[in-house]
């Protein structure tokens, strides 16, 4: 299913009771942040600010449910558009018998084209309005965290073409608004848009960028989706729904975007010009990414449609509505892989608290020994799961989205001297617990069964281990569930070695057989939850630095864990460390007080307050609290 504009789906959200209409003025400065995060967190409806301080309203938690996403996407559930890609692929690739056979794939082929990218004569829809001064401030462009370096464009569609070969990019990336027609163009080492940038400076010419708002959902999605480089986005999106996309030529540049959107904002990036220092952001990470330098991105040209809906989204501690659009790559682009790398791989998840990249959970139709480690190798050579940080193994008949099972499968299945691989490799920008930037480790686990291997384990009790630290209240520790062999340790950390110390006096317990894991954690994570703990540990470990192993007399190994902060210059740690993401107290007051007459329903209160505690200082890079 497609849709016409923004418009129509905005209507079709609210014709299924899953869009709040908010008339009363909210401030696009922090306050819709601190609206949209508690929804996001209480699984609330999508969120329509009619009253932006602009001439636009704004949509905010479009995609960040099970049904929007899929409505959005026009499909009755996340599997239908791989299992639609899996059919495609084995019609067009599998053996032609009869002639009816080769008819078939006629009528298979001619859809397929239906489905590429047409062009549009004259101007579009997204072309009624030129501003006659192109103006950025017009827009209601959020500020969406309290330490952001100012306002950005959360949901931009940004165009590109490699002036080589012409091939076509549209990714997503964040822009920082400086001034009316000047912003920063936050494109990753990784991207493809990066890459045509390069290819620009080469030959010493400026690029031609535009950027697109609103329109189809599809084309939002389409543009957050990990595509080799020679397939092009706006290709996914007819596929998705099954419909051509119509392009327009700018007004300004030559480059040609969907004729739908809401807004188009033309520009162009000069590779001769300086770099402009942009961020901080808070970012899908839950924690913000530090301030950098990026393009500068000129804007020539701003249009956009009549009655135009300006679309955002803000990202921090998940779950967040970016979840979701994971969700939809993750079930999208599963028969891909199976396809063309990995016929084992039998589902694959990635779970809201890895934040995309940092974990992974494959199952596989196992067949013989080293298998589990031959699907990690692969994959961490693959596109973008090359930033992968923890990845998962188990067998078939486990299901990824059963926690539990996941858990006990690891405690049945690991041996930790034996099963866990580590390897590096390059990092996500955004992974700021790397000792080196973009560059860092990774951690296997082959959680699937060994034939011929039997492992047993016992439940681990903290309270044996708490003897060690009788009197100390700068360490508590944990056992937070029964399925696996984990011991926690929250501790007010003065070194590094302090922690290899600990550990060594832990395995040295007897009852420390019946461990196979600790990880240790700083004092003020203690009252999270265990997945809150999965989020912090996964975004603050490097598995090369700190992950090692020790065995205790009976001969087992135990591995142990470092998820505290990293101080710069106090851990041999050579980075800023960031803050998380969180709301300051004056808006979270403000949106408590006005909550009723804004009529948002029962009341929510603000994810922020149960992190505050994991804050160290006051702006977006944490300090050492050793030095107050």
């Amino acid at each position: 299913m497609s849709y016409k504009n923004l418009n129509e789906f905005i209507e079709r959200l609210e014709s299924k009771g899953l869009l709040k209409r908010v008339s009363q003025f909210v401030d696009p400065h922090l306050e819709m942040t601190e609206i949209a995060d508690r929804m996001a967190k209480s699984d609330g409806m999508a969120l329509l600010f009619e009253n932006s301080g602009t001439e636009f309203p704004v949509l905010m938690n479009a995609f960040a449910s099970d049904e929007r996403m899929c409505l959005s996407l026009g499909i009755e559930n996340m599997d239908q558009p791989g299992k639609e890609m899996e059919a495609l692929l084995k019609k067009i690739s599998g053996p032609k018998g009869g002639l009816m056979d080769k008819l078939g794939l006629l009528g298979t082929l001619q859809s397929v084209s239906s489905w590429m990218p047409g062009k549009v004569k004259g101007k579009a829809d997204c072309q009624q309005v030129v501003m006659k001064d192109p103006d950025l401030n017009r827009l209601p462009v959020l500020t969406c965290w309290p330490h952001d370096g100012g306002p950005f464009i959360t949901l931009p569609v940004v165009h590109t073409v490699d002036a080589v070969t012409g091939s076509k990019n549209a990714g997503m990336y964040r822009m920082q608004v400086f001034g009316p027609q000047l912003c920063g163009m936050h494109w990753h080492l990784h991207k493809d848009s990066a890459k045509h940038f390069r290819g620009y400076k080469t030959l010493g010419k400026r690029m031609p960028v535009s950027v697109t708002l609103g329109g189809d959902p599809a084309y939002t999605y389409a543009a957050t989706a990990p595509l080799p480089a020679q397939i092009e986005e706006m290709m996914l999106a007819g596929f998705l729904r099954k419909k051509k996309v119509e392009l327009v030529k700018c007004l300004t540049n030559d480059l040609e975007v969907p004729a739908d959107v809401d807004f188009v904002i033309e520009g162009y990036v000069d590779p001769m010009e300086d770099l402009i220092l942009e961020g901080p952001f808070g970012d899908h990470t839950g924690y913000y990414s530090l301030a950098d330098f990026y393009p500068r991105f000129h804007v020539t040209c701003i249009t956009h449609r009549k009655n135009a809906v300006y679309p955002a989204t803000i990202v921090g501690i998940p779950p967040m509505e970016d979840a979701w659009l994971g969700k939809a790559t993750e079930r999208i682009f599963l028969f891909p892989i199976r396809m063309s790398m990995l016929p084992e791989i039998v589902d694959m998840h990635m779970p809201a608290e890895g934040v995309f990249h940092n974990i992974v959970l494959l199952s596989i139709k196992k067949e013989y020994t080293g298998q589990a480690s031959k699907v990690m190798n692969a994959l961490w050579g693959a596109g973008q799961m090359m930033f992968n940080k923890v990845m998962v193994v188990l067998d078939e008949d486990c299901d990824l989205h059963n926690y539990s099972m996941v858990l006990k499968k690891i405690a049945e299945n690991v041996a930790v001297g034996n099963d866990i691989y580590y390897s590096r490799g390059p990092a996500d920008v955004l992974d700021h617990s790397s000792q080196d930037f973009a560059f860092g480790g990774k951690m296997g686990l082959d959680a699937t069964k060994k034939e011929g291997v039997e492992v047993s384990y016992s439940p681990v009790n903290p309270e044996v281990f708490k003897e060690l630290f009788s009197g100390d209240e700068s360490v508590t520790i944990k056992s937070p569930t029964d399925a696996i062999p984990l011991l926690l340790v929250f501790l007010k950390k003065q070194n590094s070695q302090q922690i290899r110390s600990l550990h060594e006096k832990i395995c040295a317990v007897k009852e420390g057989e019946t461990i196979k894991f600790v990880v240790y954690c700083d004092y003020e994570c203690r009252n999270l939850t265990p997945r809150e703990l999965i989020w912090l540990a996964a975004n603050h470990i490097d598995p090369s630095r700190d992950c090692f192993n020790y065995s205790n007399a009976s001969g087992m190994t135990i591995l142990g864990i470092d998820a505290t902060v990293k101080i710069q210059g106090k851990d041999g740690f050579r980075r800023e460390w960031p803050n998380p993401v969180v709301m300051d107290e004056k808006t979270v007051s403000g949106i408590d007080l006005k909550w009723d007459e804004l009529g948002l329903g029962e009341f929510v209160s603000s994810p922020s307050a149960k992190y505050l505690g994991l804050v160290r200082g006051k702006g977006a890079v944490a300090g050492d609290p050793d030095n107050g």
